[in-house]
């Protein structure tokens, strides 16, 4: 039987599922409804049963959903119910960053190793994660499991070191380094990250709050002037009196 086509908009919301359930977990809480998931997501209880569906559902009505039963299942979706071997090239700041993020690990992503360009790197380890040079990067692969590259290089270096991977059998690359890959290799999935477009999305945002702050104002101000108004209506008799 032919798997069904999951579109990405629901796959980019899973995670979000995930996260709110590991916090109904620590709150102690068993069972949820939609409705009451919705209200905490700020998502229509309607499309929260529509991607869980996708799936499956897990649902019961009149019940709701078991908490931990749908968390666990989402993380088998998401593939959290194994673990994942991560590189980083690229051990500049981002990459330092990434590799002393700790909860990384609980999910199952466990970064095994940096590589960087610069000497006086080398050597050195962050949270105890060796840098190695990236010339011994073809070498490490073959003789280590590795799941997922993540690159937080130059654009400039990232498409020969891309092909690299792919060559040497990685599948999967999580990309950080200002450019969009595409790779002719179907095996390989490349997720590209631009951390600069959420920043952007939140100036919009902030320039939209602001444009809107300020025209409520506009009108509060005209409306205090409106023949409404006591002082005004008084100020419009006194006119009309001359």
């Amino acid at each position: 039987m032919e798997e069904k086509e999951i579109s990405q908009a629901v796959i980019r919301r899973m995670p979000r599922y995930y996260r709110y359930l590991g916090d109904l977990m620590d709150e102690g809480v068993e069972r949820i409804s939609s409705n009451d998931l919705s209200s905490r997501m700020h998502v229509t209880a309607s499309q929260i049963r529509q991607d869980l569906n996708n799936f499956g559902g897990f649902g019961q009505q009149g019940y709701g959903y078991n908490v931990k039963y749908l968390y666990e299942e989402i993380g088998k979706i998401l593939g959290l119910n194994t673990t994942h071997n991560v590189i980083i090239i690229g051990a500049g700041h981002l990459g330092q960053a990434l590799a002393n993020y700790a909860k990384f690990e609980k999910l199952g992503f466990i970064i095994t190793a940096l590589f960087d360009v610069d000497e006086k790197l080398i050597g050195e380890s962050v949270r105890g994660i060796t840098i190695f040079p990236i010339e011994g990067l073809t070498d490490y692969i073959k003789n280590n499991r590795v799941d997922i590259a993540a690159l937080t290089m130059p654009r400039s270096k990232a498409p020969t070191i891309v092909n690299e991977l792919a060559e040497s059998g990685v599948r999967a690359i999580w990309n950080f380094a200002h450019v969009d890959i595409e790779l002719l290799d179907q095996d390989v999935v490349v997720e590209n990250v631009h951390l600069s477009d959420s920043l952007m999305q939140l100036s919009y945002n902030t320039v939209k709050h602001t444009k809107e702050t300020a025209k409520g104002r506009t009108y509060s101000r005209k409306s205090n002037d409106l023949p409404g108004d006591s002082h005004g209506f008084e100020k419009n008799i006194k006119l009309f009196g001359k």
